[in-house]
């Protein structure tokens, strides 16, 4: 049965690093399966989830953790068993707005206050060329508890958009 690691990465961003991750992988025969990765700042982050065969696990993660000779930081996990930590449904939220320090913060304490789980966040500060200043761009996926009564978010959500001054869309996947 295979075995699912999560990685994480940074370190000075130079050319070769994803070859050398997924070197280690190719060799143990296990399976590149979701990655975000990103240049910021001259540094080089990225986070990996990764099967491998349950034989070839401690093997790859030895691997990776020799990558820390050549200044990368490493963490390495064991992913949890099932997928019983995913149930509810999934709500995706995009917010557009000119950008201040805490706006992602807000966004955060609202959906965790609701119990409302952060899957993947993306975001961008643009250069707002028409408005002047700069531009906060967001993406959040979300995983809901189902009992959560979809309306209440809503409104908070709305009201929290209005007082933050920004564009919020949603929409939401609900699996019967």
């Amino acid at each position: 049965m295979p075995v699912t690691l999560v990685l994480t990465m940074i370190g000075d961003d130079r050319p070769g690093l994803v070859d050398a991750v997924s070197q280690s992988l190719a060799a143990h025969g296990g399976n590149w399966e979701q990655s975000h990765m990103a240049s910021l700042a001259g540094k080089f982050a990225g986070i990996l989830r990764a099967s491998v065969p349950s034989n070839a696990a401690d093997a790859v993660i030895r691997d990776w953790r020799l990558l820390e000779q050549d200044g990368l930081r490493i963490v390495v996990e064991r992913g949890a068993d099932g997928d019983s930590a995913n149930r509810g449904w999934t709500l995706e939220l995009e917010i557009v707005g000119q950008d201040h320090p805490g706006i992602v913060h807000d966004i955060a304490h609202a959906l965790a206050q609701h119990r409302v789980s952060v899957l993947e966040l993306e975001s961008e500060v643009v250069s707002a060329s028409m408005a002047g200043g700069q531009l906060l761009q967001a993406r959040i996926s979300a995983l809901a508890p189902d009992d959560l009564n979809e309306e209440t978010l809503r409104d908070d959500l709305e009201a929290l958009a209005n007082e933050l001054m920004v564009d919020l869309s949603w929409s939401e996947s609900k699996s019967d």
